[in-house]
C-alpha cells in the first residue's frame, strides 16, 4: 500500500513515519510545510507541501498516487487557534477541502485526524455518535472539517484523539509527564488543575489506531485515545510516583485560576469499545505510557 502523510514533521506524524517504515512494507511519501525534521532515510520519500496551497496539494496527490492519506497536519494550539481565527481556518478546514477534492480524483482513501474538543465537555466520556457542541474557535474548525468529509463522495475515516503526549524526534515539544518531571526535580513550585477530565494519548498509541484505520480502510468515526480518565492533577501525581519525586512543591488547583483566551471543555474523553472491537486497537495505560517516555529519555 502507498500512505501519503502530511504533518510529518509533528509529534503523530513521526510516530507515523517511524511506525510505517520499521513495521510494514507499506510505500511511504512524508509530507510537511518546510524541510524534513527526521533523519533522512531511504526507507520513505520525503516532499515539502504546504497543504493550505491548493495547486500544490492537487498536484503532489495525483503525483505519488497514494492509497491512503493520512492527515496529521493542523493548527492544534487552541489559544492561538482564538487570535488567529483566518489562518485557524485555513489549516484546519481549507486545506482540507483540497485534500478531499484530491483524494477524490485520484481515488484515495482519506483518514483525518480530530479532536474531543468538538465536545463542550459537560457529558464525557463520549461515543462516537456523541453530538458535538464546541466551545472553542479550534473545536469550530475541527467540527467543520469532520462536516466536509461526511458530505463527500470519497471513502473516509475520522480519529478522533485526546490530549496526545510523546516525545519528539528532536525534543521540541513538552507534555506535561516532561513538565512535570522536571519542575519537580528543580523543586519549582507548581499548580497544577483538578477539574478536567481527559482520557490521555501516548503518540505512539494513536500512530498504531491510524495504521489499523489505514491497513482496514475503516470507514467512518473512530475514537483513538488512551484508557484512563485522569485530571491533570492525576496524571502528575502518577508521573511524580514513577520517577520516586517529591510533591511537596506541587499544589492542586482549579481552572478558574488560569487566564487562557480560548475556552476548554471540562470533562471529555474517550469510550473506545468500537475501535477495541472494530480494529483490534489496545492503548497502553497512562503508567506504562510514562514507562515508555522514561526509556525513550534514557
Amino acid at each position: 500500500m502507498k500512505i501519503l502523510l502530511t504533518g510529518s514533521n509533528g509529534l503523530l506524524g513521526q510516530k507515523l513515519v517511524k511506525l510505517i517504515t520499521e513495521q510494514t512494507d507499506h510505500q511511504l511519501v512524508a509530507t510537511a510545510r518546510g524541510k524534513n525534521r527526521l533523519p533522512a532515510s531511504d526507507l520513505y520519500q520525503f516532499e515539502s507541501l504546504d497543504i493550505t496551497d491548493k495547486n500544490h496539494v492537487l498536484n503532489c496527490i495525483k503525483t505519488h498516487q497514494p492509497n491512503v492519506v493520512i492527515n496529521t497536519a493542523a493548527m492544534t494550539n487552541v489559544d492561538q487557534c482564538e487570535t488567529e481565527k483566518e489562518d485557524c481556518w485555513q489549516l484546519n478546514v481549507t486545506a482540507v477541502e483540497y485534500l478531499i477534492e484530491a483524494c477524490e480524483q485520484n481515488n484515495s482513501f482519506l483518514l483525518h485526524l480530530s479532536t474531543d474538543f468538538i465536545f463542550d465537555g459537560e457529558d464525557g466520556p463520549y461515543s462516537e455518535e456523541a453530538e458535538a457542541n464546541p466551545v472553542s474557535y479550534y473545536g469550530e474548525s475541527k467540527l467543520a472539517a469532520e462536516k466536509l468529509i461526511e458530505g463527500s463522495n470519497i471513502e473516509w475515516a475520522i480519529a478522533r484523539t485526546v490530549l496526545v503526549y510523546g516525545i519528539a524526534h528532536d525534543m521540541s515539544r513538552s507534555n506535561i509527564i516532561l513538565w512535570v518531571k522536571k519542575s519537580l526535580e528543580e523543586g519549582k513550585e507548581i499548580q497544577v488543575v483538578d477539574d478536567q477530565w481527559r482520557t490521555p494519548t501516548l503518540a505512539e498509541d494513536l500512530a498504531q489506531g491510524c495504521l489499523l484505520i489505514a491497513e482496514q480502510k475503516a470507514t467512518g468515526i473512530f475514537n483513538i485515545s488512551g484508557d484512563d480518565l485522569l485530571t491533570p492533577y492525576e496524571m502528575a501525581i502518577a508521573t511524580a510516583e514513577f520517577f520516586k519525586l517529591p510533591t511537596d512543591s506541587m499544589t492542586k488547583t482549579d481552572s478558574t485560576k488560569f487566564k487562557q483566551t480560548a475556552k476548554r471543555p471540562p470533562k471529555t474523553g474517550f469510550i473506545l469499545d468500537k475501535a477495541k472491537n472494530i480494529l483490534g486497537y489496545k492503548p497502553h495505560s497512562f503508567k506504562d505510557g510514562i514507562e515508555i517516555l522514561a526509556d525513550q529519555i534514557n
